[in-house]
Order: C-alpha cells, then sequence, then structure tokens
C-alpha cells in the first residue's frame, strides 16, 4: 500500500476519533439529539478531506481560511440552528482544519495536545459547569383574564399544561385587549428539555 494512503488512513482515523469524543462523548451525552450528531460527523468528515487533499495547494491557508469561514455562518432555510449547535460547528471545522492541515508542520503530539485541551475545555463548559442553557418559546396567549395580578401560577400552569415545558420564568409581552391575546415568552431549561426548540410558538 502506498505511503500516502497510509499517511491518509491514519490521519483519517485521528480526526474521526476526535470528532467522536467531541460530539458523542460531550455533546450528544447532554443533548441527545440525533440529528445534528449526523450533521457535525459528516461535516468533520468532509472539512478534513477537502483540506487534508489539497494541503499541496499554494492557496491552501487561503483556501481552508475561506472554507472555515463559509462553514462557520451556515444556516439552514428551513430552521435556525440553536447557538450551542452552531458553536460545536464551528468547533468541529476548526478541529478538522488543525487535524488536517497542523501536523504537516507542527507533529502529532502538539496537535493531540491541541485536540485533548479543546475536548476538555469544551467538557467543563457544557457538563460540569453549573450554568444551564436557557430556551425561549414565543406564545400567542388567549386567556388575558389570567394576566391579572394574583393569577401569575395559575397563569404559569396554564402555559406548562400547553406548552409542554416546565417553565423557569415568563416575560409578558404586547396584549390585544381587541383580540384578547398577549404575547408571552416562555423561558424553560433547555438541557433537561432537549426536545423543545428555541423558537417554537404555540398555543
Amino acid at each position: 500500500m502506498p505511503e500516502e494512503v497510509i499517511h491518509l488512513l491514519l490521519a483519517f482515523a485521528g480526526n474521526l476519533l476526535s470528532s467522536l469524543i467531541l460530539v458523542l462523548g460531550i455533546y450528544h451525552h447532554v443533548s441527545k439529539r440525533r440529528d445534528y450528531v449526523f450533521t457535525f460527523l459528516l461535516v468533520s468528515t468532509a472539512v478534513f478531506l477537502l483540506c487534508n487533499l489539497l494541503v499541496e495547494v499554494e492557496i491552501d491557508l487561503a483556501f481552508a481560511l475561506g472554507l472555515f469561514a463559509i462553514f462557520g455562518i451556515i444556516r439552514y432555510r428551513t430552521d435556525a440552528v440553536p447557538i450551542r449547535e452552531m458553536t460545536y460547528l464551528f468547533i468541529v471545522i476548526a478541529l478538522a482544519v488543525l487535524n488536517a492541515l497542523a501536523p504537516q508542520s507542527n507533529g502529532i503530539l502538539l496537535i493531540s495536545l491541541a485536540n485533548a485541551l479543546v475536548w476538555g475545555l469544551t467538557l467543563v463548559l457544557d457538563r460540569l459547569w453549573t450554568i444551564r442553557h436557557m430556551s425561549t418559546k414565543v406564545v400567542i396567549y388567549d386567556r388575558v383574564d389570567l394576566l391579572s395580578e394574583g393569577r401569575r401560577e395559575e397563569l404559569i400552569a396554564d402555559l406548562e399544561q400547553r406548552t409542554g415545558v416546565q417553565i423557569v420564568r415568563i416575560e409578558i409581552g404586547k396584549v390585544d385587549l381587541l383580540r384578547d391575546t398577549a404575547v408571552i415568552k416562555v423561558h424553560f431549561d433547555g438541557d433537561s428539555q432537549p426536545g423543545h426548540f428555541e423558537g417554537q410558538g404555540g398555543n
């Protein structure tokens, strides 16, 4: 087997292992969302192969930075990507570019250390730190009678039953007395209730 093929396979395996640790070992363990696991792993693989196979091109650095920027601002047309998932997407692209280009000049040891530092910091911030991820639903609410003073607990109970989330706090916005409706922002713990996406609304 040619030496170039062996080198590519070893580098590919190393990048895949790095992505699996980040995506399955850290991200999926907390969020339990399989849809983004698919996206993160394939984006990481595609970026790695592009950068690795084009490393000899003279514009490799400009290409890598341009590719990094393009993927870094992706927003799917059908659904806005939450900030947390966008951050993970940014990280997997960064590691893919790093694993593809940096070993040529910095060596395996330094690249492995860089990967481990990213894993460690992500683990601390996403799993071990006490800061929780707050998500929001915007609700068009039709029971304005519950907005009066002294009925807040009854209002929250009704919103929890309708939205299916355990509410942390609410913000009452515009009230339309002609239609007997109000706009209410419902804030809940997105980490403990990952099935409810940000930005969704309901009655």
